[in-house]
């Protein structure tokens, strides 16, 4: 079995707030790191009142200073909100302060609307070809500095940090290959694209000092319980949320429902089908057989492992249900037949 991550977007949750969240995030993390899994991302998002991992470097040293083991970093900052010397900074000041567990994912959404676009970047000029200089930009602060260099990320240069592009398309594909970097795919929430983008990056790759084969990262969302049933019913919280999204109206997520007629997948149609097709809800013996039927038919490298779920603590079980599938298809895989 390949390695478990988590992607928290550190949910504000109906009748919650921003604090209660990210003591919620850092919560996870402990929990995520006792139970082997490999990494903790966060998420950049803006102007959403559902999402409270906004100011994502400030997050990230939240959960890095809470945990000892495990690997923590951005999935991802989007690129085109920032300066790549200020990015170069923050996560340069995060590697000095948690040195070889700070990962870099980067990606050229706006994570916002086009007004918060505008905000945070004070106009939108721009045109594609800037996003991979901007990479390359970033990447070479994070280098030793030469003799009589002008500019100089500080901390940052000559620090470790793991980059990883990041997409729900084929573009982030060919920029990972031609870059040698690893790859992250959103299909957690934008599958349509998966197999041309694996492809195109698998047969593209080249290799580079930083990765010298490709490797792939795929975004799934699992909501586990002890029962079908519950599952089913916590999941109808990201249901909701995407419903809500697609009608215009964002906002904490919801409690979950019952909604034993899948009233929900009338109501969300072939958007809910489309964008949650990526999905894994049930009890251990379903999502010990999403998993390995997920990596079989993707040849994933690693799982980035979600769960919008209204309760902490339904949530925390969710994640230890997952690892406990993990380690039980680890078992199976060792066991003589």
């Amino acid at each position: 079995m390949v390695d478990l991550s988590v992607l928290d977007l550190s949910p504000i949750v109906e009748g919650g707030s921003a604090a209660q969240s990210l003591s919620n995030t850092r919560d996870l993390a402990q929990h995520a790191e006792r139970l082997g899994y490999h990494r903790y991302w966060l998420a950049e998002h803006h102007n959403m009142t559902g999402v409270a991992s906004a100011a994502t470097a400030v997050v990230i040293g939240h959960v890095a200073g809470g945990t000892s083991t495990i690997r923590v970093g951005a999935g991802g900052v989007m690129l085109p909100n920032h300066a790549p010397l200020v990015i170069a900074e923050q996560f340069g000041t995060l590697a000095a302060l948690y040195p070889g567990r700070i990962d870099l994912g980067l990606g050229r959404a706006p994570g916002s609307d086009q007004a918060t676009a505008r905000a945070l970047r004070r106009n939108l000029v721009g045109d594609v070809d800037q996003f991979p200089r901007d990479v390359i930009e970033l990447m070479d602060y994070f280098k030793p500095a030469l003799p009589g260099q002008q500019i100089q990320a500080v901390p940052g240069a000559g620090l470790d940090v793991d980059f990883w592009i990041l997409g729900s398309s084929t573009y982030g594909a060919q920029l990972a290959a031609m870059l040698g970097l690893p790859y992250a795919f959103a299909s957690h929430f934008a599958p349509s694209q998966l197999e041309p983008a694996l492809a195109i990056y698998r047969s593209q790759f080249r290799p580079s000092e930083h990765l010298a084969k490709p490797y792939v990262m795929l975004g799934v969302n699992v909501t586990a319980a002890e029962t079908e049933e519950e599952a089913e019913r916590l999941f109808t919280s990201l249901k909701q949320a995407f419903i809500n999204l697609g009608q215009g109206r964002p906002g904490p997520l919801p409690r979950p429902v019952d909604d034993p007629h899948r009233q929900l997948d009338e109501i969300g149609g072939p958007m809910l089908r489309q964008s949650l097709s990526c999905s894994i809800v049930g009890g251990p013996d379903r999502v010990r057989q999403g998993l390995a039927g997920f990596v079989k038919r993707t040849g994933a490298d690693e799982l980035m492992v979600t769960a919008q779920i209204y309760d902490h603590a339904a949530r925390v079980r969710s994640f230890e249900i997952t690892a406990e599938a993990r380690d039980e298809l680890a078992r199976l895989a060792v066991v003589p037949a």
